[in-house]
């Protein structure tokens, strides 16, 4: 259970970050863009996609602070 949850935090953590870069360098890393395939169909989260980025990357350093707490 330790290392999925370790695996998810890093996942989540990564995604995060690569969607902030993606964001404020106005898509310029298009291949960090994959998790706008996630986003998109969501329409309510339209035009807040730095913001779920932002909240992505924060929960994969709560889960990795969780493990390593743990």
């Amino acid at each position: 259970m330790r290392k999925m949850t370790e695996f998810a935090g890093m996942a989540l953590l990564v995604v995060g970050v690569c969607g902030v870069l993606r964001e404020l360098t106005g898509g310029w890393f298009a291949i960090m863009g994959f998790t706008r395939w996630i986003i998109e169909p969501i329409g309510f989260l339209d035009g807040r996609e730095l913001h779920v980025h932002i909240v992505l990357a924060a929960l994969g350093l709560a889960a990795l602070a969780r493990v390593n707490r743990a």
